[in-house]
């Protein structure tokens, strides 16, 4: 009895794992939620962690996705201050 009630849990906890990866993700629709003023942490809870970042004059410009498609977002001051798309479906 014991056994059935775990592993129901872990279906549980799995199919909840696996729909908040799906939610962040690189897409048009996330990158339509993005706004101008959010913070680099709640960029990553859309989007989910930039492939890359580089930072020079206090400006952070971070890339999510690939060559073919992506998001490039600029951060100044902690915020979104720029965000540009390409490709996306």
């Amino acid at each position: 009895m014991k056994s059935r009630a775990l592993r129901s849990i872990s279906r549980v906890l799995l199919a909840s794992a696996l729909l908040a990866a799906c939610s962040r993700q690189v897409s048009l629709e996330n990158y339509n939620r993005l706004q101008v003023g959010q913070s680099f942490d709640e960029v990553k809870l859309i989007i989910g962690d930039p492939a890359r970042c580089d930072e020079m004059l206090g400006i952070r410009s971070c890339i999510w996705g690939n060559e073919q498609s992506g998001i490039k977002v600029a951060f100044m001051g902690g915020q979104v201050a720029l965000l540009s798309a390409h490709n996306l479906k």
